[in-house]
């Protein structure tokens, strides 16, 4: 499959990141999704609906390792073929699905599932958007079924001005929530939070990326970064907003729970 070379001077954050070698791309890492996974205790047989599934990867590893049915929706065409293929290579067509779609309409899937999970997601969206995407996971999830999610948390008096450099150094609207906004958004949606957790931002953290992704990716990290100008600029730009805003800026991660209906 070809593939289409990004201006990484306008190309979001997490799109950069990934062409430098980036694999983990959520703001707490492995470890904090880790934790989130222990909290859902999969079992084999369960059904998981995940947004944004991008090239499946994430979609393949949950039904290997827990034996759950994976169904993703993406909306980029050429991120669901890609998808398809690596889930056809895994030998897992009947466990696992990536369909085109939007997660601002998830009504127009049928189906309902043991868990919705949803990482890096929400935070790029308005409060609106927000809203209405938890709206559609609510009503996605079976009785009792558990959302799954792995956000950035902001606080503090500058919350505002966080946005703005966010935004402005990932090219993407970047809008995260303090910790009682997070919990707040779900429960207006009839999700009632089970567990929750905080800890810091660990995205460019480079003894993190080495313990959790291997040296290899962070001297390849490296190497692109050397070797590509302006690809490390960008780079540099989004760690130089991380550690600015260091005191202020973390991860959630978070199940609720839905009401029986």
């Amino acid at each position: 499959m070809t593939q289409t070379q990004i201006n990484f001077k306008s190309a979001p954050g997490h799109q950069v990141l990934a062409a430098a070698g980036k694999q983990a791309l959520r703001p707490g890492g492995y470890s904090a999704t880790e934790q989130l996974f222990a909290w859902a205790n999969f079992q084999p047989g369960e059904t998981v609906l995940e947004l944004a599934a991008s090239f499946g990867y994430s979609a393949i590893a949950l039904a290997q390792r827990y034996g759950v049915r994976v169904v993703g929706i993406e909306k980029n065409p050429d991120s669901v073929a890609r998808a398809q293929t690596n889930i056809a290579a895994a030998g897992l067509t009947n466990q696992v699905e990536v369909i085109e779609g939007d997660i601002f309409h998830l009504d127009q899937l049928t189906e309902q599932f043991d868990y919705v999970l949803a990482e890096a997601i929400l935070t790029m969206q308005s409060n609106p958007g927000k809203a209405k995407i938890l709206a559609g996971i609510c009503d996605r999830l079976k009785p009792n079924g558990q959302f799954l999610s792995h956000e950035l948390r902001a606080e503090g008096p500058n919350i505002d001005k966080i946005h703005r450099e966010l935004s402005s150094t990932i090219r993407v609207n970047a809008a995260p929530l303090t910790t009682e906004d997070w919990l707040a958004a779900c429960q207006q949606a009839d999700l009632t939070v089970e567990h929750h957790d905080i800890g810091p931002m660990t995205l460019l953290n480079p003894g993190r990326i080495a313990q959790e992704e291997g040296v290899p990716t962070l001297l390849t990290i490296g190497w692109n970064m050397i070797t590509q100008p302006v690809l490390r600029q960008r780079i540099l730009d989004m760690r130089n907003t991380f550690i600015r805003h260091s005191s202020d800026l973390g991860y959630i991660i978070l199940t609720a729970q839905k009401t029986n209906e």
